[in-house]
């Protein structure tokens, strides 16, 4: 083929070109909406720790969130006084907003509070639905004197936040807790967030005063310590909420507050807390769990007034697998777990190490290192029965092993073992 034919077939390429462009631009279907980019400094935020930004950052906020299609906001590194609360407001919108690529992109900005009179640094008002609010990278320093460091309030009807993530995230020293996530918020992550030394709690999950519903929550790696109460507090009925690789330690009270159940903690690790008791006799567990609750490779070490892992009053169910407890000093006598419930309640432990308090009332099924190889309900009506195939055995009222197909109805029920 020569110079000329190249130029030929070219030619007839070239004119293919726009139909073809046409066709695969209908088979990828509409270009994503690209993000959209704002930055603080075109503001006038100086971030130089003296100038007061609070004015500078807010309209910057407003300009982000304000209109009905959300940009990014980059806060560029430096030090950004604040003298007032910031506040980030979806409000005003149509039912059924949907916000996409918004949110704040702040890795080496330190937001320093001088709020004061209990006010939070950070507001964030939801009055609609909104969806992938990120926001990353930020540090609130806190005086003590103000609220929250970081507040979301999703309590009116027919608002909600859908798929928020806090990412990368310091917040310490605020009067109030460090973050406080309250009402209509589902499924959302908040992923290597650090929560320390807030007189509150180093984290608030909670239902709504209104009703609103907190619910398919999951923190990462985040890191919840030497806050004055503690470390996370589940309120007002919460439970769904999830931790994965998180630590707890040296807080006031808990580490975690569960009053209505979590769903789940995985690898967790439970350290020192209980730092406001006089001494281990009046301290208390790291975790504090009612009604259910599920562990797995959780840990627990303590050389203060940290008794136990958990103490749990279990009205459903508590599993815990492979879970470890143990202390030296001062809290040699730190233990895996005191137990308590109805008669509604089963815990079953496997493959845990530490000792296990029984308060009675529920029923332990106990396959651990400290239980001889095996510990399982003894009475006939007990949820944890031992079964070997399609009998059960338990121990009658003069103290007999009986053995019975299929579920026992009454204590004499089956036959004694060896008769």
């Amino acid at each position: 083929m020569n110079r000329r034919h190249l130029l030929t077939a070219g030619a007839g390429l070239a004119m293919m070109a726009p139909a073809a462009l046409a066709a695969k631009q209908r088979l990828a279907g509409p270009e994503p909406a690209r993000r959209r980019m704002l930055s603080a400094a075109d503001f006038g935020a100086v971030g130089d720790g003296s100038a007061d930004d609070s004015q500078a950052l807010q309209q910057a906020l407003d300009a982000t969130f304000g209109g009905e299609r959300g940009y990014f906001l980059t806060i560029p590194p430096g030090e950004y006084r604040v003298t007032r609360p910031l506040r980030i407001a979806f409000e005003g919108k149509p039912a059924g907003n949907v916000t996409r690529l918004a949110g704040i992109s702040a890795y080496g900005a330190r937001l320093i509070s001088e709020v004061g009179q209990g006010q939070n640094v950070v507001d964030v008002l939801i009055r609609a639905t909104v969806r992938f609010l990120l926001i990353e990278g930020l540090t609130i320093a806190g005086n003590g004197r103000e609220g929250h460091g970081l507040a979301f309030d999703c309590n009116i009807e027919g608002s909600y936040l859908y798929n928020s993530c806090l990412r990368d995230l310091v917040v310490q020293g605020c009067g109030g807790d460090g973050v406080s996530m309250v009402g209509n918020i589902f499924e959302s992550q908040l992923f290597n967030c650090y929560f320390r030394d807030n007189k509150g709690n180093g984290g608030l999950f909670s239902h709504g005063p209104k009703g609103g519903v907190l619910s398919a929550m999951h923190a990462f790696g985040c890191v919840f310590g030497q806050n004055g109460n503690d470390g996370v507090a589940l309120g007002r009925g919460a439970a769904d909420v999830s931790f994965h690789g998180c630590y707890f330690l040296l807080n006031g009270k808990f580490g975690l507050s569960a009053p209505s159940g979590c769903t789940l903690l995985s690898n967790c690790g439970f350290e020192n807390n209980h730092q406001s008791a006089p001494d281990f006799a009046h301290g208390d567990a790291g975790i504090r769990l009612q009604v259910f609750g599920t562990l797995i490779g959780c840990t627990a070490y303590s050389i203060y007034r940290q008794t136990h892992l958990v103490r749990a009053f279990i009205t459903n169910r508590l599993v815990m697998i492979g879970c470890v407890a143990s202390g030296g000093g001062g809290a040699k006598g730190a233990k895996l777990a005191k137990l308590q419930g109805n008669k509604k309640g089963k815990a079953t432990l496997i493959g845990c190490h530490g000792a296990v308090d029984r308060q009675g009332g529920v029923d332990v099924a106990d396959v651990t290192e400290g239980a001889g190889g095996g510990a399982f309900g003894s009475e006939w009506n007990s949820g944890n029965l031992p079964q070997l195939g399609d009998y059960r055995l338990w121990v009658d009222g003069k103290g007999r092993l009986r053995l019975k197909k299929g579920t026992p109805t009454s204590d004499q029920d089956g036959a004694p073992v060896g008769s």
